[in-house]
């Protein structure tokens, strides 16, 4: 198994959302949960193509963490 930091930002009338860990995976959707989704299903076929290839699977090195400012 193997986990991937996932960004998801609103914009005007959408959701997108990319991982750091891998270039070019990319997503969107209307809706949370439809990017939510969307994303999960570009990742897998993301590595599934890599495993395909016989490229290998990136390590996940990427984190997010908030910052409070007073």
């Amino acid at each position: 198994m193997h986990r991937f930091l996932v960004v998801i930002e609103k914009a005007n009338d959408n959701y997108s959302a990319y991982s750091p860990d891998l270039p070019g995976c990319i997503a969107t959707g209307a809706t949370f949960e439809d990017v939510e989704r969307n994303i999960y299903e570009a990742i897998e076929l993301h590595v599934h193509g890599l495993l395909e290839d016989n490229l290998p699977i990136p390590d996940s090195t990427s984190f997010a963490q908030y910052i409070a400012v007073h």
